[in-house]
């Protein structure tokens, strides 16, 4: 397994993003701002995107693992090497996602507690509605994790 940094042509994963966060032009409010990081194993597995919040946080925003992969501990992986990565640099981690079960438990297993919430962010800031586990995604949960 390796971990790699990219720096160039960063839209060339936009099919494993829109797997993570389906409107591109959100994706766009991020992806050229923040480090882009992909796991391959043999071939590409993971993407994620960290952004600086401040001096003390930075943030997840999209974490994607390709359908077939997931479940065998690839975003887990790539979530511990960045934590390591950027503990240097920062005091906490934050991720804001929608209010889907296993999602939530996935940043939970991962060492991340509950912080806030963003009331409406998925329905004013989407164009359309974004369903996840048959529930309707509305409000932003927010969890945080120290470095």
């Amino acid at each position: 397994m390796q971990i790699l940094k990219v720096t160039e042509n960063k839209k060339q994963y936009l099919d494993l993003f829109l797997l993570a966060d389906e409107q591109e032009s959100m994706i766009d409010r991020y992806l050229l701002a923040g480090d882009l990081w992909a796991l391959y194993d043999v071939d590409l597995k993971s993407v994620c995107v960290v952004v600086q919040i401040n001096e003390e946080k930075c943030e997840l925003k999209n974490i994607a693992t390709y359908k077939k992969y997931q479940g065998l501990g690839y975003g887990i992986a790539l979530i511990n090497f960045i934590c390591d990565f950027y503990k240097k640099d920062f005091k906490e981690m934050q991720v804001g996602t929608g209010e889907s079960p296993s999602t939530l438990r996935f940043y939970e297993n991962c060492g991340f507690q509950r912080s806030h919430r963003v009331k409406n962010f998925f329905t004013d800031h989407y164009d359309h509605p974004i369903f996840e586990e048959g529930v309707q995604l509305v409000d932003m949960i927010y969890l945080k994790k120290e470095l």
